[in-house]
């Protein structure tokens, strides 16, 4: 698996591939894994519908595994911008699971790209609802509102309810410096960004920090 990645982070996707194949499905979490990690390297690969079918076809021993396969081809299906085809598995699959965290928080990320807010927030209401600990739906909300320039102190509330559940988590923290950023307190938004960026030096976090 971290051969399988290295490659991958090389961009040498055949490589990934001849080492991901290796993995054989003695345990089954760990196979399931792999075989998720197949298909999302198959389709970075241009074959969608041969990454979709490896998953299709993939047997497993609980509604909790099938679930982790239904989110694994939605993304796959988000990530191909078939945003559609995405929004109808993940609808499918809350019919016969409606209260699953997380078939709900994907749905909300596929719905958001689509453009539809009211959804992506009933969606993480209904999260919240469920676990009101899970530091995910705060700070997708917050974030979501803070990203459109809309509900700012909302925003400032659901992202610092997160950062109370996960105070070291540096997306969120993240998510905080830019909604302080959106609240025009700029020294403050800064001291947020630099602390996240030492913990996670990511583009998007650096993106922020620039701004």
């Amino acid at each position: 698996m971290v051969l399988t990645q290295i490659a991958e982070d090389r961009g040498d996707i055949a490589s990934a591939l001849q080492w991901i194949n290796l993995v054989e499905p003695t345990g089954q979490n760990n196979y399931l894994g792999a075989v998720l990690k197949r298909a999302q390297l198959i389709a970075k690969d241009g074959k969608l519908a041969q990454a979709r079918q490896i998953l299709s076809e993939m047997d497993v021993e609980s509604d909790d595994d099938r679930i982790r396969l239904i989110i694994g081809e939605a993304q796959l299906l988000r990530d191909a911008n078939q945003l559609g085809e995405s929004i109808r598995l993940l609808n499918e699959a809350l019919d016969r699971f409606p209260d699953n965290t997380d078939l709900l928080y994907e749905q909300a990320m596929v719905v958001e790209k689509n453009t539809q807010f009211d959804l992506m927030e009933q969606s993480l209401r209904k999260i919240i609802a469920l676990a009101p600990d899970n530091q995910h739906a705060y700070n997708a909300l917050g974030y979501s509102f803070a990203e459109r320039n809309v509900r700012l102190p909302e925003a400032y509330d659901l992202i610092k309810k997160a950062l109370s559940l996960a105070p070291d988590d540096a997306y969120i923290m993240d998510s905080m410096g830019w909604v302080e950023f959106r609240l025009g307190r700029l020294e403050s938004a800064e001291e947020i960004l630099r602390r996240a960026y030492a913990i996670k030096p990511d583009a998007e976090v650096a993106v922020h920090l620039g701004e």
